[in-house]
């Protein structure tokens, strides 16, 4: 790498700093990798030629073929409403141990790939949390099915400590079926920076799981004119900024966060605060609350739960639903979306237990239900 010093990936505080796309390792292309420009949404690719297959034929070389979708897949999932918070279409699945995929499509990102739903192909950039099969083991599929689409090589944002390793497995797949799997694959430590658009940057913080984690803040970049220089003309600003002056002072403003799979311990974290910030939080719940009790006292809620106690969401490294509850005035969010569900509720289960919210919670809760 260049532009800064290699490291460990570890649950520790870092300095800020930016990773350039210079210092980035492209997989079976040139490092340099022009951004940013939208890809076209994924569709039908036109072929070249139409292959035709016949008796007389069948000894000839087949010749490759570029993928084609289905049209009612992707017919389905235009008509399929997307869910909106706060001004942003969110989509994808969530549900522990099968697959995680979060998908911002006006940001052409995804957080986690899960098993690779065909909606996830179309974003250039993928951001992993970690390395547990249902968060990253369509990786390969997302990778071969870009290539075999003929779009650009998608950018994958890794926790570093586990770079190298993700190279590998791209690496057997190669072997395997002799695709190039074109990539640019950015390992990135807590706190390191990288910006995806002029106006974003995405930034990774410390998380708390079985296994090394991280999660991740998307910022929106503004560029505002200095105080002492709004009075000038333009020929006046354009003189000082042709002589170097810097008359712009960059900000910067949390506005999605996603935490992945972790304990609660992030809320506790004083590196965090902007994920509290953040105008959407998307966090991991995995735990409800089964046949429960519930006592009101002073404006807290006790939650009682005889079959599932907060011990046992954290010796998985998961969050209960008691602790965001006992937490619930740091949470400074405009809204937050609930994810990673088990798979033992159903829809009308997690909606009752989310109906029972109080303030400060009640009214800014959403959930993503999508596959109970």
């Amino acid at each position: 790498e260049t532009g800064r010093q290699k490291s460990e990936c570890r649950n520790g505080r870092r300095s800020t700093s930016v990773v350039s796309f210079s210092a980035a390792t492209s997989i079976g292309s040139p490092t340099t990798h022009r951004l940013p420009f939208r890809e076209k949404k994924l569709g039908a690719v036109a072929m070249e030629e139409e292959t035709k297959f016949s008796s007389s034929s069948s000894q000839e070389k087949p010749q490759e073929l570029a993928l084609s979708l289905p049209n009612n897949i992707e017919k389905k999932e235009k008509k399929k409403p997307l869910m909106t918070i706060e001004g942003y279409p969110i989509e994808g699945l969530s549900i522990a141990g099968l697959e995680t995929c979060i998908i911002f499509p006006s940001l052409d990102l995804a957080f986690d790939i899960g098993r690779c739903p065909q909606r996830a192909v179309s974003q250039n950039f993928v951001f992993i949390s970690h390395a547990h099969m249902d968060h990253i083991g369509g990786l390969p599929m997302y990778v071969a099915t870009r290539g075999l689409n003929r779009m650009k090589p998608p950018t994958i944002i890794v926790p570093t400590c586990i770079r190298a390793t993700v190279e590998q497995l791209f690496e057997v797949h190669r072997q395997l079926d002799g695709s190039e799997l074109r990539h640019v694959l950015v390992g990135l430590d807590i706190g390191e920076e990288i910006a995806i658009r002029r106006d974003l940057k995405v930034k990774a913080f410390r998380t708390h799981h079985r296994i090394r984690s991280q999660g991740y803040v998307v910022y929106q970049v503004k560029e505002k004119l200095k105080q002492e220089y709004r009075g000038l003309s333009s020929n006046e600003i354009k003189s000082l900024k042709s002589s170097g002056v810097k008359i712009t002072d960059t900000t910067s403003h949390p506005e999605i966060a996603f935490t992945g799979d972790t304990m609660s311990d992030f809320i506790l974290d004083e590196g965090n605060s902007d994920v509290l910030k953040a105008k959407i939080l998307v966090m991991e719940l995995i735990i409800l609350v089964e046949g429960l009790t519930m006592t009101i006292r002073t404006q807290q809620c006790t939650f009682v739960e005889e079959r599932v106690t907060v011990e046992h969401a954290r010796e998985y490294g998961h969050t209960h639903l008691y602790e965001i509850i006992k937490h619930a005035d740091k949470f400074q969010n405009k809204a937050i979306l609930m994810i990673h569900f088990s798979a033992r509720y159903t829809v009308e289960e997690i909606q009752e237990a989310m109906s029972k919210l109080e303030a400060p919670l009640a009214g800014r809760v959403y959930t993503l239900t999508e596959g109970f």
